[in-house]
């Protein structure tokens, strides 16, 4: 495909027939068309598979339920281009190195296992036995169990964490860094402090309830389309959406739906937002503490007037802890460090919290705008408290909704895929397959690297994903994953991670989402779930491009043979029947009895979530108030405030997560490049710097180590003054590996204290 190198405001909706076009161009590109088209009319169906796109739910409500990236995704994977042995006979890893990431995976599928030859720098072809021998030689090796690092993407199925899980605790190990880690770790983690959950509490239909839905730090009309369609639903039937996002995204200003003929036709377009707010990077936290400071002078006065309660004391009183404490917080905030921080008005602020006030249900949600901060876990729960206040969890309508980013990273976890596992999850894998699991905590994402760094790493496998460009520090990441004794990658195509190898490194082609995964007992299906808690089966259609591409389930259970032979389990059935999968997965985690049935007879099914029902699995057996004070910053360096911007990573239109399907970023106005600046036009005039120039971007930290990068053109946008925003993984680079939250580990992509200067 041909880019245009241009800088061009966008005037259309989000939507519309420019999705369309999109959508038909890929298609095309794929050299599968037919195959592609066939595809997507069999995605997110009961009869069909589940996107391999994003995670949010399946409304079943039209012909065509899925979104451009959504058929984005479908066309990359469906190409008929094959990255084979010619392939990697003619390009060596030191060429494929110099080339960007999108040409990487715009070379096709992987067809076949490959070894990487360090002598003449070349993939090469090895049989499937010989592949699984060597890293069984290299597992059986190891002077500990935890030498070995797991790392798995979201994308992977239920069945396929299930059993990647349990082949790393019967080797011994808990390590289980994930793309979690780098993403939603807080919000699991300041869900489980509040609520005793580690997932939302609503279901997708909440959406035709609520009374205002209010959106944090998340861009819907790139990372997760289908989210559109119900924040339009909730507006047209007269629900409020309030939105809080420190750029003007298209996607959350006006909307044109591409599934409704006349509004491609007539260029139809609703706006998507009742108020939209810009709060600084890291400013959300300050924001719901100023809603809850004005919130609370007002309950104590409509009680002094005896007007009766603004909060629900009652559900307060029977269903909580920790009120008074966080009373006492909120009162010892003072509002201009609320407004200093937010970077909204006082007016704003009061202004939105009494569109709160009048809402009788609400729904909060939230994206990774709120959860890669160095504080992301104190705002998730300071969401909760709000939440709290006005007991708007448990009721049709209202409740909290983390929008996961990647399809079945919230299914990962349930399957245990956790560094930190739970103590009656591995006593009932004890019971179950009568073995003595790991009871210490292993590695997450950032501790499995500075184990990589330290060379105490034998044995690198990960289960789809990209490390080496999805973690922050890049030159740090690539360096670590290159002191690794045997690195193993599991991918469906090339990718970054690939050219850097340990000492020994192998590439295992695995099938896709979109096809057939046929064995011995017929075709299979994998399940997944979504971010509402959903459990759907998904199968797919298509034949795979080649013979010699096997399930991520044939491939753990062959590493898992060879290497623990099948004393306590019969690894090679799992992989041909995976029923005895999910008979395994009843046995252990609570929700899942049944499995099989559930999937066959109901086409899916919803987990239980008791927070939902006011059962909250905490010690005092209640919902729990934080009572964190507002960060006097919102990095870990005291930086003085004029002398630094704050710099947010994030994804451009034409990608999702790591993978680039190409250089345009169309609702921003970018075409052709990458390499690129958002900045508020008063800043760049102050610093007497011009649109279109070129800036070096460079890290302030104090580590002594110089995080840089250069020649990025300068975009006006509409940001708040301060705050500056470019895509990753281009700057992962400028995020110091020891950047990171508060008891999440996620690496502070939103908030990166960086200095300008124009490129030579």
């Amino acid at each position: 495909m041909k880019f245009k190198n241009k800088i061009k405001p966008y005037d259309s909706a989000a939507g519309g027939w420019d999705s369309i076009e999109s959508t038909a161009r890929f298609i095309f590109d794929s050299k599968a068309s037919f195959k592609s088209v066939r595809n997507l009319l069999k995605i997110n169906k009961n009869n069909g598979f589940d996107c391999p796109g994003c995670a949010w739910g399946n409304d079943n409500k039209s012909i065509f339920d899925f979104c451009e990236n959504g058929a984005k995704a479908v066309s990359w994977e469906s190409t008929n281009r094959k990255v084979d042995r010619v392939f990697f006979a003619k390009n060596s890893v030191s060429y494929l190195n110099k080339q960007s990431d999108y040409f990487l995976e715009y070379q096709g599928r992987l067809t076949e296992p490959v070894y990487y030859n360090s002598k003449n720098d070349h993939y090469e072809p090895i049989s499937w036995d010989n592949a699984f021998k060597l890293i069984a030689t290299h597992i059986k090796k190891m002077d500990h169990s935890n030498q070995i690092e797991l790392y798995t993407s979201g994308r992977a199925s239920n069945e396929a964490a299930w059993i990647y899980q349990l082949f790393g605790r019967m080797l011994g190990t808990n390590n289980f860094p994930d793309c979690s880690n780098m993403c939603h770790e807080a919000s699991g983690i300041g869900l489980q402090k509040s609520i005793g959950v580690v997932k939302g509490t609503i279901h997708l239909e909440d959406f035709n309830y609520a009374d205002s839905i209010f959106v944090f730090g998340q861009n819907p009309g790139t990372n997760h389309p289908r989210m559109l369609h119900s924040l339009r639903r909730a507006l047209n039937r007269g629900a409020k959406v309030i939105v809080f996002n420190t750029l003007k995204e298209r996607g959350l200003e006006r909307f044109s739906d591409p599934r409704k003929p006349i509004e491609i036709i007539t260029t139809m377009e609703k706006t998507i937002n009742s108020a939209y707010y810009q709060p600084n990077l890291g400013g959300d936290m300050a924001i719901v503490r100023g809603m809850v400071k004005f919130l609370l002078k007002r309950h104590r006065l409509y009680k002094s007037l005896g007007k009766g309660d603004i909060f629900d004391c009652k559900f307060i009183k029977d269903k909580t802890d920790g009120v008074l404490e966080y009373f006492k917080s909120v009162d010892s905030t003072s509002w201009d460090h609320i407004i200093e921080q937010s970077g909204l008005t006082k007016k704003q602020i009061c202004e939105v919290a009494s569109i709160y006030q009048n809402s009788k249900r609400v729904i909060c949600t939230w994206g990774m705008g709120i959860t890669q901060h160095k504080h992301s876990v104190n705002t998730v729960r300071e969401i909760v408290n709000l939440q709290l206040l006005f007991n708007h969890i448990g009721k049709i309508g209202s409740g909290l909704c983390p929008v996961r980013g990647h399809s079945n990273v919230q299914g990962n976890r349930t399957m245990g895929i956790n560094e930190k596992p739970e103590n009656m999850f591995l006593k009932r894998l004890k019971k179950y397959f009568k073995f003595e699991p790991p009871m210490l905590n292993g590695h997450n994402t950032i501790q499995a690297l500075n184990a990589m760094t330290n060379g105490d790493v034998k044995v690198f496998i990960s289960l789809g994903g990209n490390l080496a460009v999805a973690a922050p520090d890049s030159l740090r990441t690539k360096e670590a994953l290159s002191r690794c004794g045997l690195t193993v990658y599991i991918s469906t195509k090339l990718n970054r991670s690939h050219l850097i190898p340990g000492n020994e490194s192998l590439i295992l082609p695995t099938i896709g989402r979109t096809e057939r995964d046929q064995t011995v007992n017929g075709n299979q299906y994998i399940t997944i779930e979504d971010t509402f808690g959903m459990i759907h089966a998904s199968q797919g259609i298509s034949k795979p491009l080649s013979n010699k591409q096997l399930s991520e389930i044939a491939i753990i259970s062959g590493i898992a043979y060879k290497t623990l032979g099948d004393h306590k389990v019969k690894w090679n059935d799992l992989a041909s029947d995976y029923n005895l999968i999910r008979k395994q997965i009843s046995a252990v985690i609570p929700g899942f009895e049944k499995l099989t049935n559930k999937c066959n007879v109901l086409k899916g099914f919803y987990l239980n979530n008791l927070a939902s029902q006011h059962i909250f699995d905490t010690k005092s057996k209640k919902a729990k108030f934080s009572n964190a004070s507002l960060p006097k910053s919102i990095f870990i360096n005291n930086i003085e405030n004029n002398k630094y911007f704050v710099l947010q990573t994030l994804r451009a239109h034409d990608q999702y997560n790591t993978t680039i399907y190409g250089f345009d970023d169309r609702y921003r106005g970018v075409y052709g490049q990458r390499n690129v600046l958002f900045i508020n036009i008063d800043d760049m005039n102050k610093l007497g710097f011009k649109q279109g120039q070129y800036v070096d971007i460079e890290t302030i930290w104090n580590d002594g180590i110089v995080r840089s990068v250069k020649n990025f053109k300068l975009v006006p946008y509409n940001i708040p003054s301060k705050n500056l925003a470019a895509y990753y993984p281009e700057t992962n680079v400028l995020i110091p590996m020891d950047s990171y939250g508060d008891y999440s580990y996620t690496p502070t992509s939103k908030s990166v204290p960086v200095k300008l200067k124009l490129s030579k």
